[in-house]
């Protein structure tokens, strides 16, 4: 039986007729230029018969031959004529169309008239061309006069729903009606609202002629986003350039709604963002040491994009004056830098009879340098340069900061790194004490190290490697120059007199042996030798009764030599057993002990020296106290130390962990690991060699941080030795008088202990609103360099009551610290316990939601007094903000009463009353 398909007769014989007709008709075309199109576009345009059209696509005729013949075939030299084709796409476009597509949606429905050329989008309709957002509640298309009408609604409470909403280029704009042309770009609206910058703008009527330039009719200016501002500036007429400037005719403030009868002639508004030339508004202020004040007037210039320039005054009525010049440069990638330049002659009412006016004058400068390390890598310079006269600080009214700083220091440093191996370095330095007047300079300053070398390491390996693999070699070596002279004896001869060089060589060999069990093994040898400039001899006038120093200048040299021998280790322990029902699941202690034994020879005895120090026992030569120096007291690198030196050091580091349930963290099995106690220990050495006073004082040390909110870190220096009644040491331990104790293991020498913490409010924190407040932060001001990161925070201080955050109901900060050190006094004429003590609070707390009260001060305890105290209390009043700052207590007692808009463009329109007091 046969599956196949049968053979039908029709169906053949229907096929061999169609290939047939094929056949025929597959060149009935090639007499034609071009085949014809039976179809019709949609957008023909009919050609104007009433002009003459030239033909698109001709090919020119051959000439006529004179020997041609008529009836006989013509010959045509096809190489004679050259034929042109141009290919012409000629696609006709509709008059009223668009040379964009216009994307649009709504949520309810669509309306397409047909005859009218019109499309209605109905409930959250957008329309999006080119640039163009525009969302309304509903929206007209026309495309006969491509006009586009956007409209809002009204629901049955009446409340307004699908506000058109207009977005372009930079601008957004939201009104009643919004009418606008595609094809023009021009628009017109009503009852309009737009934000430029941190301007908000109202208009009855606004119109746009293109996508930057606006004219509104009847507007407001302001920067109170209510719909009744509580201030804004009226105009009648105003032109717009859009993220640029704003100019109006006639202007005249109100409030709340209520106009004020003061009339400008015209309006000028800065609406861009960036930099921008211009004067800088001052402050006045009143005070009985400096007379009436005009403070911070001057002009900042833009110079181009990289460099910018601010100039700033103050002028008192005694005479004084102040001059402040700041510029400003940036490369971004390479880098940013800004240099302060100030000068003060202050002319202060004096309290003296003898004299009316103190005169002073005073300077600073500032300077520093960043660069990108992405610009130059491996090569790197920074500046930070803080000079000043030693009264510059004092003489700053209401910046009880600067005040009571008395040290300033400077650094500029250059580096180059070849690869991983070698690194040079060249440093200048600066720093200063104002109480003591002393200047140090330190320039210039070169060092160059080599990282440690492996040079039996070979380059390839396989396997484990070797021990002494591990053995490597570095290379420490430094340059210094130091200078040192008081402020009122400077001079180019008294640097050079006083300028004093030093270098300093170091060869550490170390190697890192494989660990044995839970010990690590680290042996070492070190040589390093000195250099100095000049050298200084101690001898007792037997005359005078005193002590003589004379100092010799040459090239002087000492070097010294050690080996030691690293052990350490490392020992848990844990307490686990307080029971199921106990908040404290576990206590882990981590014990990490330390010896090292090391042996360094006696290579500088020889450059140290007995000599007597007072009269003691009499005034007979040789009856009194002796003390050991060395040639090289108070050179750059230290005298070298003296006697051999064969034994051990040791210590023990520790730290206490807790682990503890919590019932709000499921984590982790609802166990949570807690520091009691970060680390806390001694260390110490022991000279078996040394034929007197072998143990070396304690070092102790703990650190802490308690309820992760209390900071704590203390140190202290504990001499095991016993002290005659003059207070020098004598070769008994401490527990050999009275008896082994640990009250009786040593005498604290000298200590420090500083506690701080911080409190605040967690209810009511509005974390979304302080996220959305540094944003807008960082958006107005950008990335700001240190000089203007160290301005705000001086104004800041200065100021709290400007900078109240009221998002946080109370917030405390406090903060201890005391030292205290025994030393020779500077006569040598006995020894002496110096001690510093000192507390700082800074606090603030919400009266009402509206109103903020703080404080913030510093009292020294040894001198049991308030050296400074500020009070200040903040309204906060929604575009507005009042602060009342008072210092009763400090350098300068100040008030200071401040109202103004919170807006930065419209901050110079403060009205301010300051004064001060200068003790």
């Amino acid at each position: 039986m046969m599956n196949g398909r049968k053979n039908n007769l029709k169906d053949g014989s229907a096929l061999i007729l169609s290939l047939w007709l094929l056949l025929l008709t597959s060149d009935l075309w090639a007499n034609y230029f071009s085949s014809p199109h039976f179809d019709n576009s949609l957008t023909w345009i009919a050609q104007d018969t009433t002009k003459p059209v030239r033909a698109l696509d001709t090919i020119p005729k051959a000439p006529k031959r004179p020997d041609s013949v008529p009836g006989k075939d013509t010959l045509i030299n096809k190489t004679d004529t050259v034929v042109n084709k141009t290919d012409t796409v000629n696609v006709a476009v509709s008059a009223d169309s668009l040379d964009a597509p216009v994307a649009y949606k709504a949520s309810d429905s669509m309306v397409l008239n047909v005859p009218d050329k019109k499309i209605i989008l109905y409930s959250k309709a957008n329309v999006k061309y080119k640039d163009m957002d525009l969302s309304a509640d509903s929206i007209e298309l026309d495309q006969g006069t491509q006009m586009v009408t956007a409209t809002f609604r009204k629901d049955t409470a009446g409340k307004m729903i699908g506000r058109p909403v207009m977005v372009q280029a930079d601008s957004k704009m939201s009104s009643d009606v919004i009418k606008y042309n595609f094809k023009s770009q021009r628009g017109i609206t009503e009852n309009t609202m737009t934000m430029q910058g941190e301007m908000l703008v109202l208009g009855e009527k606004v119109k746009k002629i293109n996508d930057k330039d606006y004219f509104a009719y009847r507007s407001q200016f302001t920067t109170c986003n209510l719909d009744t501002p509580h201030f804004a500036f009226r105009a009648n007429k105003m032109k717009m350039v859009s993220q640029k400037l704003a100019v109006s005719g006639p202007i005249h403030p109100e409030f709340e709604g209520v106009p004020v009868p003061i009339y400008i002639p015209f309006g000028f508004f800065p609406l861009s963002q960036g930099r921008h030339s211009g004067i800088l508004p001052p402050q006045f202020s009143q005070s009985e040491q400096f007379g009436l004040g005009l403070e911070g007037l001057g002009y900042y210039k833009v110079l181009n994009e990289y460099f910018d320039v601010t100039m700033r005054t103050n002028l008192y009525s005694y005479g004084g004056y102040s001059l402040f010049l700041t510029p400003t440069y940036r490369v971004r990638y390479r880098y940013n830098g800004a240099m302060n330049l100030s000068y003060q002659s202050s002319r202060i009412l004096s309290n003296s009879a003898k004299q009316e006016f103190t005169n002073t004058k005073t300077y600073s400068i500032n300077w520093n340098h960043t660069v990108d390390s992405r610009a130059r890598p491996g090569t790197s310079f920074s500046a930070n340069v803080n000079i000043a006269s030693t009264k510059y600080n004092q003489l700053i009214p209401n910046n009880p900061t600067l005040n009571f700083t008395n040290t300033l220091s400077s650094s500029i440093a250059y580096s180059k790194t070849w690869g991983t191996k070698y690194n040079l370095t060249a440093t200048a330095n600066h720093n200063q004490n104002n109480q003591t007047q002393v200047i140090n300079l330190n320039l210039p300053n070169l060092s160059f190290t080599v990282n440690t070398l492996y040079p039996l390491q070979p380059k390839e390996y396989a396997g484990v490697s070797k021990w002494y693999h591990k053995l490597g070699v570095g290379l420490n070596s430094t340059v210094s120059n130091q200078a040192s002279f008081l402020e009122k004896n400077f001079s180019l001869m008294k640097i050079i007199d006083t300028m004093q060089w030093g270098a300093q060589h170091s060869i550490p060999i170390q190697l890192s042996l494989p660990q044995l069990g839970p010990f690590q093994i680290s042996p070492g040898i070190s040589y390093s030798e000195k250099w100095y400039s000049q050298k200084l001899t101690r001898t007792w006038d037997t005359v005078n009764y005193k002590l003589d120093t004379t100092i010799q200048k040459g090239l002087y040299r000492s070097n010294d030599v050690s080996f030691s021998l690293g052990l350490n280790t490392a020992m848990y322990g844990m307490f686990d057993k307080f029971g199921k029902k106990s908040p404290i699941a576990a206590i882990r202690h981590v014990i990490r002990p330390n010896l090292s034994f090391s042996y360094k020879p006696d290579l500088g005895a020889k450059y140290h020296y007995n000599v007597q120090v007072d009269t003691a026992y009499g005034k007979t030569p040789g009856n009194g106290h002796f003390q050991r120096f060395s040639y090289f007291d108070g050179s750059i690198y230290g005298a070298p130390s003296e006697g051999v030196f064969g034994g051990i050091g040791f210590g023990i580091d520790n730290n206490i962990e807790a682990k503890v349930r919590s019932k709000k963290d499921t984590a982790n099995g609802g166990i949570k690991k807690i520091k009691l106690i970060d680390g806390f220990g001694f260390t110490s050495s022991y000279n078996f060699i040394a034929d007197s006073f072998k143990l070396s004082p304690f070092s102790l040390y703990v650190r802490s941080t308690l309820f992760e909110k209390i900071n704590i870190t203390a140190g202290a220096t504990m001499d095991p030795y016993q002290v005659d009644s003059f207070g020098y040491r004598i070769d008994k331990y401490m527990w050999q008088k009275k008896g082994f104790s640990l009250r009786n293991l040593g005498r604290i020498t000298s200590g420090n202990i500083a506690i701080s913490t911080s409190f605040q409010s967690q209810k009511g924190k509005d974390k979304k609103a302080a996220q959305q407040k540094e944003q807008a932060l960082k958006d107005q001001g950008g990335i700001l360099t240190a000089e203007e990161q160290q301005a705000q925070l001086a104004y800041t201080r200065a100021n709290p009551a400007e900078f109240a955050d009221f998002n946080v109901p109370w917030s405390l900060s406090l903060s201890y610290s005391m030292s205290f050190s025994r030393a020779f006094r500077s006569d040598y004429s006995g020894w002496q316990t110096t001690t510093y003590s000192s507390m700082s609070w800074n606090g603030d707390f919400n009266l009402t939601p509206k109103w903020k009260f703080g404080m913030n001060g510093y009292y020294d305890i040894k001198a049991s007094k308030i050296q400074t105290f500020t009070m200040y209390i903040s309204r906060e009043m929604h575009c507005w903000q009042l602060s009342i700052n008072v210092t009763p207590v400090g350098l300068y007692r100040t008030f200071n009463f401040t109202i103004s808009p919170k807006s930065g463009i419209l901050r110079d329109l403060r009205i301010n009353r300051t004064r001060y007091f200068y003790q």
